[in-house]
C-alpha cells in the first residue's frame, strides 16, 4: 500500500476513486507519563513518555487507514493529512489520518 502527503505518485497514474478514508486512535495517557511530562515542564526537556504514546497512535493511525483502504480495493491513500487533538481533561490523545483511496498504474 502506497501512502502519500502528495496529491499524486511520481511514476504512477489514478485509475479509480475510492472516497476518502480514515484511521483514528484515541489513546489515554496513564498517570506517571502525565506526572513526569508535568515535572519535565517545570524544569525543561522532552516528555518522552508522551512522544513515545504519539508514535504509538500515529502509526495505529496509519495502519487502520490502510485497512479500510485496502478493504474498499484501493492500491494507495493520496493526500494523506494528520490530526491530532487532546480530549477531556487533557488526558485523551486522539490521532486521525485521512486521504483519499485510489488505485494506481504505473505510467
Amino acid at each position: 500500500m502506497i501512502v502519500t502527503t502528495t496529491p499524486t505518485v511520481e511514476g504512477y497514474r489514478v485509475t479509480g476513486y475510492y472516497g476518502i478514508v480514515f484511521g483514528e486512535v484515541i489513546t489515554g495517557i496513564n498517570f506517571l507519563r502525565d506526572f513526569g511530562a508535568g515535572i519535565r515542564n517545570l524544569v525543561g526537556g522532552r516528555a518522552q513518555g508522551y512522544e513515545e504514546e504519539l508514535m504509538v497512535a500515529r502509526t495505529q493511525a496509519l495502519q487502520e487507514l490502510e485497512q479500510r483502504a485496502a478493504a474498499l480495493g484501493a492500491h494507495a491513500v493520496i493526500g494523506v493529512d494528520m490530526d491530532y487533538e487532546v480530549l477531556g481533561q487533557g488526558n485523551m490523545l486522539m490521532v486521525t489520518a485521512s486521504g483519499t483511496a485510489v488505485t494506481v498504474e504505473p505510467d
